[in-house]
């Protein structure tokens, strides 16, 4: 069984082929990173624009790459929710257009749930249950995950959510969009201690998180200090720990919570290498593992919808051509696979 991916939920037009005993057969991803760089942020109807321009070129590479057909498919998955509206009616309609002309099933996807089960693609599969902790620019977000479709959610920011907290922040460093790698690298030479920022929220009871703060904290300081190269260094290596270290603690803390050592993270900012190493540390210590997709498939993508559809499709998940696209949706309202015994 195969299935095409389609992901347009913000500012990457992600495509991908998925066969159920082959795995990820061919993938193409569109950055619109030079589409937005001169507003410092995505600008949704630009957003939606590009995406009308390269979603069934890319469909068409995606196919010729892995020498396919639409007679070869089985189904069409597409981001149906959540993310920009105007970007995800573009999937929805090219998604949906698509699956009824080639007479295939059409299968909406929860763009969160693609990232949580993003981690599947690799060889080291994390087994039921997990704590899952879904980080990106969007959404900071930590979930008990019993089995595809069985969320319990634990905790989620009250505010900005740690990627957009990376990118802010960059920005008042004066860094370029998108800021958060670029914050992430400067970091590499900042000084360990000459800075000292709060751990939001990690002084109370509960997994929430918030980081709007953080932000302030840092506008604050880079105000009160001399604007240097390595000053700024030090401000991006003392945000940085922060984030690392509330992320680092709440994980921990639901893992205690949920007497499990499984961790999955999953979403762009998993990709950092700092969070990672940390997070590694504390599932060690607790005499488990941490697992996390590779760097291509923690920003938005394809492959994780394709994934993600196949999984649904599998269960018998489809819709008719009336699904509208849904811009909020909360991942603890998704149907249960039931994949455990």
């Amino acid at each position: 069984m195969r299935i095409l991916g389609i992901e347009t939920s913000c500012d990457e037009t992600g495509i991908a082929i998925y066969d159920e005993e082959q795995g990820i057969m061919a993938h193409r991803l569109y950055s619109q990173i030079a589409v937005h760089a001169d507003y410092g942020g995505v600008v949704p109807e630009l957003a939606s624009r590009d995406h009308v321009r390269k979603t069934i070129p890319l469909v068409k590479e995606v196919l010729a790459d892995a020498n396919l057909t639409p007679a070869d498919l089985d189904g069409v998955a597409y981001t149906a929710g959540p993310g920009l509206v105007g970007a995800l009616l573009v999937g929805c309609s090219i998604g949906r257009s698509l699956a009824y002309g080639w007479g295939l099933p059409a299968v909406p996807v929860h763009h969160m749930e693609g990232h949580l089960l993003a981690p599947m693609l690799e060889e080291d599969v994390p087994e039921f249950p997990f704590v899952a902790l879904l980080v990106s620019g969007g959404h900071t977000m930590m979930v008990r995950v019993d089995d595809i479709g069985e969320y319990q959610m634990l905790g989620e920011s009250v505010d900005d959510a740690a990627g957009e907290a990376f990118d802010k922040t960059a920005k008042l460093l004066g860094l370029d969009y998108p800021g958060g790698p670029v914050l992430a690298k400067m970091a590499e030479n900042g000084t360990p201690g000459r800075f000292k920022f709060p751990r939001p929220m990690t002084d109370r009871p509960g997994l929430d998180f918030s980081f709007s703060g953080l932000k302030t904290f840092a506008a604050n300081t880079i105000r009160d200090n001399e604007q240097d190269e390595q000053t700024f260094a030090d401000i991006a290596y003392a945000f940085q720990e922060a984030v690392v270290d509330t992320l680092a603690i709440k994980c921990r803390r639901a893992l205690e919570h949920c007497q499990l050592n499984r961790l999955v993270i999953a979403g762009g900012v998993s990709a950092n290498t700092a969070l990672r190493e940390k997070l590694a540390t504390i599932t060690q210590k607790l005499g488990g593992t941490v697992y996390y997709p590779r760097p291509e498939f923690c920003t938005d993508n394809g492959a994780m919808i394709a994934f993600a559809g196949m999984q649904r499709l599998k269960a018998g998940t489809s819709a008719d051509l009336t699904f509208k696209a849904t811009p909020r949706w909360p991942i603890d309202t998704l149907p249960s696979i039931k994949t455990t015994k």
